[in-house]
């Protein structure tokens, strides 16, 4: 990521990692704009996962088009999107669009992530898919533009955590010249 630009973040992980929480938190502190990765779900797979049952490849294809779309209209001013991104091919999709993105990955336990999901009122991802998304989680690789942060704090402090992972650390200031 180039220093004299915005960041451009994919907020990613399991559902009840707290993508939206945290990416809302990271694109106000950068001063970004947002979007909400679960809004550019097609209505039929959002009926799907309230039915219980989890997506497949060919459902979540249109809905990682449009998240590539967002990602590269955003290149020139940042941005922060959540999307699940739980399989390397699917980052690879949102990259080729934005080769510039930064993903971030919320990591937790399934456990912690569980009570969280059970907690939460008014989602349509039912707690019992909580299952097949760790099954289709696929880490970071070592070669993705990316870093994991973990959840277990509270979200202020997540959030704190994620800016500091897609920010470049300030260049050290020069050495003082002086009189030998």
């Amino acid at each position: 990521m180039s220093q004299d630009s915005a960041p451009l973040v994919v907020v990613m992980g399991v559902s009840g990692s707290g993508k939206t929480t945290v990416g809302r938190l990271l694109a106000q502190s950068l001063g970004v704009p947002y979007a909400e990765g679960d809004d550019f779900h097609p209505a039929a797979n959002v009926a799907k996962m309230r039915a219980g049952h989890p997506l497949d490849d060919e459902d979540r294809r249109p809905w990682l088009e449009e998240i590539a779309r967002w990602l590269a209209g955003h290149t020139d001013s940042g941005g922060v999107v959540t999307c699940s991104a739980l399989k390397r091919r699917y980052r690879d999709r949102l990259a080729s669009a934005a080769p510039r993105v930064f993903f971030l990955h919320l990591d937790g336990s399934p456990e912690l992530i569980a009570a969280r999901i059970s907690a939460r009122r008014g989602h349509f991802m039912p707690p019992d898919l909580l299952r097949t998304q760790f099954a289709d989680l696929e880490p970071l690789g070592d070669d993705e533009a990316g870093a994991a942060v973990p959840i277990d704090g509270p979200p202020e402090q997540t959030a704190a955590l994620a800016h500091a992972a897609v920010t470049p650390p300030e260049a050290d200031p020069p050495a003082p010249q002086g009189s030998e």
